[in-house]
């Protein structure tokens, strides 16, 4: 079984094409990506839901889709050929 700790998040080092790495909360990542999920990045027209990956297609709303992708993925394509990449990191004491 694996260790509790490991899902203890503290914090996410988020990677986003064209800028510098930020420090986000586990809350502000998923604010992050809720804002993502809900209007495409290429366009305020375009609409991200009609193209989700299949895993987030099962979830009703983009706050259920935002959850699941912080909490089970590290990246999500935003157009294709740029990606948006985050990682756990714990800030020691």
């Amino acid at each position: 079984m694996p260790d509790a700790m490991m899902y203890q998040e503290e914090m996410f080092v988020v990677l986003m094409p064209g800028a510098a790495e930020e420090c986000l909360t586990p809350e502000e990542l998923l604010e992050r990506l809720t804002e993502i999920l809900r209007v495409g990045a290429a366009s305020p027209v375009e609409n991200r839901q009609l193209d989700l990956p299949r895993d987030l297609q099962r979830f009703s709303t983009v706050a259920e889709q935002a959850q699941h992708l912080r909490d089970t993925a590290c990246e999500l394509e935003l157009s294709p050929g740029e990606t948006m990449q985050w990682y756990v990191v714990r800030l020691e004491k």
